[in-house]
């Protein structure tokens, strides 16, 4: 339960430099902005407009978003 809500802590973020896969758990009480392809190494910010690596490249949005709350 994320601030009475329901969220998914799981999500699969898909590297936009070469395609890789993986699955990560989301942390709870801070934004990730920052994430390394564990394949090709590229350093992936958010895109413009979202708050973190999850919301821009994940299959989950981050909990907060989830949560309809105010993020980072």
């Amino acid at each position: 339960m994320y601030e009475g809500k329901t969220v998914e802590l799981k999500s699969t973020l898909t590297c936009p430099n070469c395609g890789h896969k993986k699955d990560e758990l989301m942390p709870t009480d801070a934004c990730q902005y920052f994430y390394e392809c564990v394949k090709c190494k590229k350093v992936l910010k958010p895109l413009g407009g979202d708050c973190c690596v999850y919301c821009s490249y994940g299959s989950v949005k981050c909990p907060p978003i989830q949560a309809e709350i105010k993020c980072c």
